[in-house]
């Protein structure tokens, strides 16, 4: 484990370099991984695992959509993809992947299959950290263990066929056997985790939800609206308007900032745009940090965890999430976007 400082502070991480692939499949040789539920992160995550050689099963509702897919993926039925009890019977590691309302649901079923030195492994730290709500509480005699990699299983996936990986964090909530940390470090490095960062579940889960609501999808949706509807209202044209709010940052600005950081995207812009971005940056951080403040007071309290079980929980949920994604989808911003996302020179 290296101490690495992060803007001025020391914190402890595992590269590769570390802890390489053939120990992870050294510490994992005698398990059976079974992967629960294949919709965000399943596939990434148990394609990349069979791709660097761990025995993984996947388990999966039959005849469903994600049933097909996961066949269409490679996996086979009666050899390495079963019904869900069927796999959580047959692992000795379970990848819990499916959503938190599905979590619940499923429980009674996965935890009868929890037998004394077995692994409970989740991506999200919200079942265990509002465990109280959600009613998952692991039997005393198993490991439960973390890996939650900071992005989609399908930028995980696409990461690693590009032979680069995607940061994690990881944490052990319950170490039954005394090899738990081993265990977590192994299956993240078999995921295709960049680096891995320690944390615990409840840390996730806070900076998850706070960021999910926040700059990685709500707050930066509800920016790009209020800055093209401003743009709009004042004469300027969905493309245009689209092209300044959207096609720039996504295309052109953000990949400087993943490059070598903010200063250095501001030092390659012209000096009239840094000047305004200098100048108003902290007008719009001023703005936002209630808001921020406030949200994250709500997922500490679990009010937000709650609203999710709430919503998640009712009859007809994904269809009510469809018809709001829908309306999203076909607002005139992101209908702009697709018209210029086709104009692109890479798929012309």
């Amino acid at each position: 484990m290296a101490i690495m400082n992060f803007g001025g502070v020391d914190e402890n991480v595992v590269t590769r370099e570390e802890f390489p692939l053939e120990k992870a499949r050294e510490v994992l040789k005698n398990e059976t991984i079974a992967v629960i539920g294949y919709g965000v992160q399943g596939p990434g995550q148990s394609m990349n695992l069979r791709d660097n050689g761990f025995n993984v099963i996947v388990g999966q509702r039959k005849n469903s959509k994600t049933w097909d897919k996961a066949v269409a993926d490679g996996w086979v039925p009666g050899e390495t993809l079963f019904e869900i009890e069927e796999a959580c019977k047959r692992g000795t590691i379970i990848e819990y992947l499916l959503s938190d309302a599905a979590q619940i649901e499923l429980w009674p079923v996965v935890k009868k299959h929890l037998t004394a030195g077995k692994t409970l492994y989740f991506s999200h730290g919200f079942a265990i950290t509002y465990k109280e709500r959600t009613g998952i509480i692991p039997p005393a005699d198993i490991d439960v263990v973390l890996v939650a990699p900071k992005g989609s299983g399908t930028s995980l996936r696409r990461m690693f066929l590009q032979g680069r990986g995607l940061n994690s964090s990881y944490a052990v909530f319950q170490d039954a056997t005394g090899h738990a940390k081993e265990k977590v470090l192994a299956l993240g490095i078999g995921v295709g985790s960049g680096y891995l960062f320690e944390t615990t579940f409840k840390r996730e889960v806070y900076s998850d939800l706070t960021g999910e609501r926040g700059t990685l999808m709500g707050a930066i949706q509800g920016i790009f609206a209020a800055q093209y509807d401003t743009l709009r209202a004042h004469g300027h044209s969905p493309s245009e308007a689209f092209n300044e709010t959207v096609e720039e940052l996504t295309q052109s600005l953000m990949p400087l900032i993943a490059e070598n950081g903010m200063d250095w995207m501001y030092a390659n812009c012209s000096t009239t745009a840094q000047r305004g971005a200098l100048d108003w940056w902290k007008r719009f951080r001023d703005a936002t940090k209630p808001v921020f403040e406030e949200l994250y007071d709500e997922v500490a309290k679990g009010n937000e965890a709650q609203r999710s079980i709430d919503a998640n929980s009712k009859e007809g949920y994904r269809d009510g999430l469809n018809q709001e994604l829908k309306e999203l989808r076909e607002s005139e911003m992101w209908q702009a976007g697709v018209t210029v996302r086709k104009l692109r020179p890479e798929n012309n």
